[in-house]
């Protein structure tokens, strides 16, 4: 078997720079419903084309008056308003309010002429026709002035701004039906091994099921890309560069996971440098040293290991923000919180960056890696830490800064039961 050596290890720092430099937001656009636009991110920035509310309103359901009718006004000597009508709404008055006189209005109704301010229903009292208000109502009050929320030209949205419940709410309340969004960016996942299966099918000796499709999937689809799988591909290097080829000329991200590595099978390392300007190969950093990078027109192509932890934990700190970036977001959504360790962990070598996955409940962090091929090793992690060459170990009752993995990607569940001695070695 033959082996081939790493050319050269890059730090972890310029390995993400190097990717972030090459990695092109998606240019393409769509247009959507308002509706169905939670999530997405703008294409455009939008002004309002008219003032809302476009008229004065109530603003509570009460009674429309002149609030210098209220000026006396006391408990004992309430002032008595003549009742003309009720105001709902959808409805309109066409008569014009005098101080003598009361409009019952609803909510969102338009204010009748003449009426400057609403007394609230629940402060009259209601005698024979007239409405007897017991305190001075000031001007002004219970009322929405025309353009109070917003003015007509008012910025809704900003450019690649994220569409929330609110801005959706506003953008509707501005008239407006449908939004210009950016495209989905499309990620396609390619795995290559000859002793990978599908899974659902049977395994002969020798033989797995494949399993980065699914992880790097859930994680692509969580920065909501649109998401392709391919069967795994032998390990024949024609093949493996057509598929790429293939892939690269609809997808924006190729993750190519398996024979990234030095071994005689592993193939990516004479591909890449066919497909455009090879970015590197090989970081400095356990799991996951083997990844290779590569410009392949206009899509960005990475080799991934095999090892599902080593594929994984590559995809958290190196290739989330480059789907974020894809999808025109300002960065990932992690979050940082100083956790205390609560079991000691020793580092492979500390001539490398290490990648260590956590279990975080409360201020607490248990390290939680096991092997680079156990994919179990994150399955109870909701956060991780990339500590920097040189640092042998973590230490019981270390403050570390965890970064937070929200939900989809992080879990607070419990690992499923093992008996086997944890190990501490990674790739």
């Amino acid at each position: 078997m033959k082996m081939r050596p790493f050319a050269h290890l890059i730090s972890t720092e310029v390995a993400l720079a190097r990717l972030l430099a090459a990695t092109r937001p998606v240019g393409r656009r769509e247009t959507v419903p308002v509706e169905s636009a939670v999530g997405r991110r703008s294409a455009r920035a939008v002004r309002s084309r008219r003032a809302v509310p476009p008229f004065r309103r109530a603003s509570w359901d009460g009674y429309a008056l002149q609030a210098r009718s209220t000026r006396t006004a006391t408990r004992e000597e309430p002032a008595r308003l003549r009742l003309l009508e009720d105001v709902f709404a959808e409805t309109r008055t066409r008569q014009r309010v005098r101080s003598s006189e009361a409009v019952a209005i609803a909510t969102g109704g338009p204010l009748p002429s003449g009426a400057d301010a609403v007394a609230i229903f629940e402060d009259v009292r209601i005698e024979d026709g007239w409405v007897l208000v017991p305190h001075l109502v000031r001007r002004g009050e219970r009322i929405a002035e025309a353009g109070e929320d917003f003015a007509a030209g008012t910025r809704l949205v900003d450019q690649d701004e994220l569409f929330t419940p609110a801005r959706m709410g506003a953008l509707a309340a501005a008239g407006e039906s449908s939004v210009q969004v950016w495209a989905r960016p499309r990620v396609a996942v390619l795995p290559n091994g000859n002793e990978l299966r599908v899974p659902g099918t049977r395994l002969a000796f020798g033989q797995i099921h494949e399993s980065n499709n699914a992880a790097l999937s859930g994680l692509a689809s969580g920065f909501g890309a649109e998401v392709t799988t391919a069967a795994p591909l032998p390990d024949r290097e024609p093949v493996i560069e057509a598929a790429i080829r293939q892939a690269a000329r609809t997808a924006d991200l190729v993750l190519v996971t398996g024979g990234s590595s030095v071994g005689e099978h592993d193939f990516l390392p004479s591909i890449f440098p066919r497909l455009g300007r090879l970015l590197f190969h090989g970081i400095a950093v356990r799991p996951g040293k083997p990844t290779l990078a590569v410009r392949c027109g206009g899509s960005l192509v990475i080799g991934m290991p095999g090892h599902p932890t080593s594929c994984l934990a590559n995809g958290l700190w190196l290739v989330a923000p480059v789907l974020a970036k894809l999808g025109h977001a300002d960065g990932v959504p992690w979050t940082d919180r100083p956790v205390v360790v609560t079991e000691p962990y020793q580092v492979p070598t500390s001539r490398f960056a290490t990648v260590v996955p956590l279990e975080v409940r409360g201020d607490k962090a248990r390290p939680t890696f096991r092997t680079s091929a156990s994919i179990t090793s994150l399955v109870p992690a909701n956060a991780y830490v990339l500590l920097r060459p040189n640092r042998p170990s973590l230490r019981r009752g270390e403050v570390v800064v965890a970064r937070m993995l929200p939900e989809p990607f992080g879990s607070t569940a419990h690992p499923p039961a093992s008996t086997a001695t944890p190990r501490r070695k990674a790739k």
